[in-house]
């Protein structure tokens, strides 16, 4: 009887210990089946750290083109390098080191934060300066309106001093060349002349300056030369220096005035067209043609 429950006690026990057995070993291969799926997931964590890592990295130089500020691309500059270092540095750590992953994703929270902070610094500066350029660009259309009424403004003020200019003129009219005898009688034959006579008024004019003015006579004879009693008896006139055949002081009050100048004929004068111009204040006030026998 004793030996009958040994063997029962033992084949209880054997039992158990085989259960035990079977149950220890089905816990192991749980265990590295979840640990071998656990493994797997830290894997595909850090691939997809890299991956976000490596795009942020990409970004800040995205970030670096779309602005010009030197202050801030040397930010985005050490903000790039800090990403590539935690970048290395998870290139190195272990599937399997949990905690190290578990640190570069809080990193990698980090760096997100920090690169939305600066998107939204740069889209800022970016939205000012277009704002900047538009203001620029109305400035410079204001500005480019303004010189041009000032060009026209200009062009009008020239265009009426050139009118201020020719109505203070003087003007020389009822211009007349003769031929006369040694007694003033009118000679109809060159040859028998003695004097050429120029007659001719002066304009009443209130607009130019009154006083003291020089008038010039210029005699242009048939062959296109001009009579002159010296090479020397020159004025000025367009920038450059030609004879004249007479003068004279005149005091003009504004006034409508007569004058007349003589030639006395010392040389051959030979028939045809004769030419008379007129000036004083630099400017050619009147001219006429006659013919003479």
């Amino acid at each position: 009887m004793k030996n009958n429950t040994t063997k029962i006690v033992l084949g209880v026990l054997s039992a158990i210990l085989l259960i035990a057995a079977i149950a220890l070993t089905v816990l192991l291969i749980n265990s590295r089946k979840q640990n071998e799926e656990m493994q797997e997931l830290f894997a595909i964590e850090r691939e997809e750290l890299e991956s976000e890592y490596s795009t942020f990295a990409t970004q800040y130089d995205e970030l670096k083109i779309r602005i010009t500020n030197d202050s801030l691309q040397a930010k985005l500059e050490q903000e790039k390098l800090r990403t590539q270092q935690l970048l290395e540095e998870l290139k190195q750590t272990k599937a399997s080191d949990a905690a190290e992953i578990t640190r570069l994703k809080k990193e990698l929270k980090t760096v997100r934060a920090v690169m939305r902070g600066y998107v939204l610094q740069i889209d800022s500066l970016n939205r000012v300066n277009e704002q900047l350029a538009k203001e620029n660009k109305r400035v410079k259309a204001r500005y480019q309106e303004a010189s041009k009424k000032i060009t026209n403004l200009s062009e009008e003020k020239e265009a009426l001093t050139q009118k201020v200019n020719l109505a203070s003129q003087l003007d020389a009219i009822g211009i007349s060349l003769k031929a006369t005898k040694s007694n003033g009688s009118s000679e109809s034959k060159l040859k028998r002349a003695k004097k050429l006579v120029v007659k001719f008024l002066i304009a009443k004019n209130i607009t130019t300056n009154t006083g003291e003015k020089t008038v010039y006579v210029r005699i242009m004879v048939p062959d296109g030369n001009v009579l002159t009693k010296n090479e020397g008896d020159t004025f000025k006139y367009e920038n450059r220096d030609i004879n004249y055949s007479m003068k004279k002081y005149i005091e003009y009050t504004g006034e409508e005035q007569e004058l007349t100048m003589y030639w006395d004929i010392e040389e051959f004068l030979q028939a045809g067209k004769y030419r008379v111009h007129i000036f004083t204040d630099g400017n050619m006030i009147g001219y006429n043609d006659f013919e003479l026998e």
